[in-house]
């Protein structure tokens, strides 16, 4: 914000008590996230940036907090807003009365389907928003080599929007291979980074030591896929960030809050990277992480410190992250400091939340190109392409679900077959999954076989699919799942559950195949239908079966994945047959 004089001399003058302030917040007991204290006194406010605390302030209006607390607002330091299913300017709706004013988002999902034209959109529906919405480039589209996504990256197409106020860096490198090798728009794409004077984002999953040394001797600043208190502990003896993760499927809190620390704290902040629009509603933001760290022993002054200081610190947001004089005036009046309990939100000194309810102004819907509006390319897909075709050994390679957990288990188990394909069976609770290119016309299928969704009848299918976001099914029998790709190829993209051959319930998100164009209200009524529709199937409820589903084509976590290129081994980094032979022909991929 381009301060001017007279704007300093009214800060200075509120500062000193010779004029009111715009704002005066008294009677509140204050976090203070430096020493881990609580402090009494006013809170002045000019122009929606804090000028003095303590004392006593006269303003134009003043607040009673009632002995709240008065906590800094929260910053979410790694999101991607298209996993809520909404634009951003309803995102902004959802999470500001949870404490959240600021994020740090990553469009990887819409650039993997638009390139460019996605990122672009995301920029300017978050413009003018109640919700400060930061953007780290995408550094990897595709993620790999090993599907086909929507768009390609080089480091020339993220270039120009390095000069965009609101963009902070490199988003979360996941192309570990290309980084190592040193490969060379790799290296241009770091480069560029550094030289705007931006962040770069890390994407550290099942890499070991040595591994993240590289990525720390390339300047890669954080963290957000530990999954142990002990990987969380190497990324920061080597000076990472560590980011604390809850999201729909990767929850790690309980796992990672025994790895911090009195000493280490500052460099922990929380992220919830994924989470669909009615966990955002029912459980919240990053505050229900700060609330399960703090169920998990972590000292609450310390859990609202790491929610706000120090991811402020982590991306260099000098004005955010503290109730101080020279700080943005975004704050949290919390009823108790165990619970989290938020009773209201401010926003620059603007009441955005209220009891949970969001009070703030209302957000513009950003005009959306008519590119993003046609996105699913799909030819007419029958039976026949569906087949996994096996020989005479029955034992296949199996993707096992892991519930809430983007890593699989690479299974080895004989399956049924009929005519020499391969059998769904629901007693084994083996389905057959397909992954479908759905941006190109290209007609590639991937096909492989999953266990853990313990689907009794139908199939689910999902235009919302990690990284690249094509179109994936899966289901016990053929004909359902053509039904539910069917529908998605009607709708120009979704989610959808498919049963007796009829579709039973849909998402319509025909916004890239990724958001709805409708409000959160009206997403959420149809997941509500959705869900009555999974349990119609018998799907398990142990967790969320279309986030699941979605990750399960996502080839750089480990161990057992599925692209339209075929099931990925990531151990192996490279695709492998369905079929346990030792054959690497790739006879499971069509088209």
């Amino acid at each position: 914000m381009n301060w001017s004089k007279q704007h300093w001399k009214k800060r200075i003058s509120a500062a000193g008590r010779t004029e009111p302030a715009d704002l005066v917040i008294t009677n509140g007991q204050i976090v203070d996230v430096f020493n881990l204290e609580i402090m009494e006194g006013d809170i002045a406010i000019v122009d929606g940036i804090i000028v003095g605390i303590g004392g006593s302030y006269e303003g134009a209006r003043v607040i009673d907090a009632e002995r709240r607390y008065i906590a800094p607002s929260f910053i979410d330091t790694h999101v991607h807003i298209e996993s809520a299913m909404v634009t951003p300017a309803e995102f902004a709706r959802v999470v500001l009365p949870h404490g959240v004013t600021t994020v740090i988002a990553d469009p990887h999902e819409i650039a993997n389907v638009a390139g460019t034209d996605g990122i672009q959109y995301m920029l300017d529906a978050s413009e003018n928003l109640p919700l400060d919405v930061y953007v780290m480039l995408p550094s990897c589209v595709p993620a790999t080599p090993f599907e086909h996504a929507g768009a390609k990256l080089d480091a020339a197409s993220l270039e120009p929007f390095y000069s965009h106020p609101r963009v902070l860096g490199l988003a979360e490198v996941m192309d570990y291979p290309s980084v190592r090798r040193g490969d060379d728009d790799m290296l241009a794409k770091l480069l560029a980074s550094h030289q705007h004077g931006g962040m770069i984002d890390g994407h550290g999953a099942g890499l070991d030591e040595e591994a993240i040394n590289v990525y720390r001797a390339v300047g890669v600043r954080n963290d957000h896929e530990c999954v142990t208190a002990e990987e969380a502990k190497a990324r920061l003896q080597r000076g990472m960030y560590v980011m604390i993760r809850e999201g729909s499927v990767a929850k790690d809190v309980e796992a990672l809050i025994p790895a911090v620390t009195a000493s280490n704290a500052r460099r922990c902040v929380f992220c919830t990277d994924d989470k669909h629009l009615d966990e955002l509603l029912q459980e919240g933001s990053v505050d229900h992480n700060a609330r399960l760290a703090i169920r998990c022993g972590l000292d609450p002054l310390q859990a609202i410190q790491m929610a706000s200081l120090n991811a402020a610190e982590c991306f260099g947001l000098h004005a955010k992250g503290a109730i101080a004089p020279g700080y943005e005036a975004d704050l949290l009046l919390i009823d108790d400091l165990q619970r989290l309990s938020i009773a209201q939100v401010y926003k620059s000194g603007i009441l955005v939340g209220d009891n949970g309810q969001y009070t703030g102004p209302v957000p513009q819907p950003a005009e959306i190109p008519s590119r993003l509006l046609e996105t699913v390319h799909l030819p007419e897909i029958t039976e026949r392409e569906l087949q996994i075709q096996l020989r005479e050994d029955r034992r296949c390679h199996i993707i096992g679900i892991n519930p809430n957990s983007l890593i699989t288990t690479h299974l080895m188990e004989e399956v049924d077959t009929e005519d020499g394909c391969f059998r769904p069976s629901v007693d084994k609770d083996q389905l057959k999954i397909a992954v479908l290119e759905r941006h190109h016309h290209t007609g590639c299928i991937g096909l492989g076989i999953v266990k853990g969704f313990g689907i009794q009848s139908g199939a689910i299918a999902s235009t919302v699919a990690h990284d690249s976001h094509n179109l994936v099914v899966a289901g016990t029998n053929d004909q359902d799942m053509l039904a539910a790709v069917r529908a998605l190829r009607h709708m120009e993209g979704g989610l959808a559950v498919a049963s007796g051959g009829a579709v039973l319930a849909a998402i319509e998100l025909p916004l890239a195949g990724l958001m709805s164009t409708g409000d959160y209200a009206e997403v959420l009524h149809h997941m509500e239908q959705l869900n009555q529709a999974l349990s119609r199937t018998g799907a398990s409820s142990e967790f969320n079966p279309f986030v699941t589903l979605s990750f399960l084509c996502l080839p750089v976590i480990p161990e057992l994945k599925l692209t339209d290129m075929g099931l990925f081994d990531f151990s192996a980094f490279a695709h492998i047959p369905v079929s346990a032979e030792s054959s690497r022909t790739p006879d499971y991929v069509s088209g």
